[in-house]
């Protein structure tokens, strides 16, 4: 299926049959992309009396429990809710789920200390003002590792917050990463990045979402693409998400 789309005065036409998915699946176990100590995701079958909910072990059908946790656990999307005194829940934020997006990779620059940054600089070098509604960033080098990653305690490459306040200029509302924080995993709980990027309290981007832990292969370029992103209505300032890209032309 073929469709087209207007933003700012362009029109553009994407092929709705032809998705790519920058989501990690959610597995049973240890094989998943983990980050800040959260328990690895657990899928374990309904037991109640004679019944089993597993077909592997003579039940009738599969029913399974699964235990996670959205931002610890794969591909997630999250509303200022992640950080506000005040509740917020990404479905109410969330309103909309189709966007112009950007894609674009980029190299973190080690620091003196030896942490591993993007800076304002690179953004302003491959992002202007109201290019796009979503920005995608793919971190370099590339590595399968991302699928499986295990985050905790190994001080991930992150996002400087004046970075996070020139997307905010350009008009950004989506940010999507393939890393697990636009902060640094211990700054002492500034947070300075998520702050910028939803400017709370002073200002809040109440419908501005963060979603962390994608993967980008290496064969999607840079480039536009029509993003579709994908979210279940939990009540809380996070889920598991689904992002999906189409080329546009």
């Amino acid at each position: 299926m073929i469709i087209s789309f207007s933003r700012a005065g362009r029109t553009f036409t994407a092929d709705l049959s032809k998705p790519i998915d920058l989501s990690i699946p959610l597995r049973d176990g240890a094989e998943n992309p983990n980050c800040f100590w959260a328990p690895m995701p657990e899928f374990s079958p309904v037991r109640a009396g004679d019944f089993v909910g597993s077909t592997a072990e003579g039940g009738v059908v599969n029913f399974f429990n699964v235990r996670l946790n959205p931002h610890g656990n794969g591909t997630h999307t999250e509303c200022v809710g992640h950080i506000a005194a005040e509740r917020f829940v990404l479905r109410e934020c969330l309103l909309e789920s189709h966007f112009l997006a950007k894609l674009v990779s980029l190299y973190p620059r080690r620091t003196e200390d030896g942490d591993r940054v993007l800076f304002r600089d690179q953004l302003e070098e491959v992002f202007s003002e109201n290019e796009a509604d979503a920005l995608i960033i793919r971190t370099l080098p590339n590595e399968d590792l991302k699928l499986c990653q295990n985050y905790s305690g190994t001080n991930p490459p992150y996002l400087h917050h004046e970075a996070l306040k020139y997307l905010v200029d350009c008009g950004v509302q989506h940010l999507l990463l393939d890393l697990p924080s636009v902060d640094r995993e211990e700054d002492g709980g500034k947070l300075l990045g998520h702050r910028a990027f939803w400017q709370y309290p002073q200002a809040t981007r109440v419908q501005a979402t963060i979603t962390e832990m994608i993967f980008v292969p290496d064969s999607v370029r840079d480039g536009l693409y029509l993003l579709n992103l994908q979210t279940i209505s939990l009540d809380l300032d996070a889920s598991p998400s689904k992002p999906l890209i189409f080329g546009v032309s």
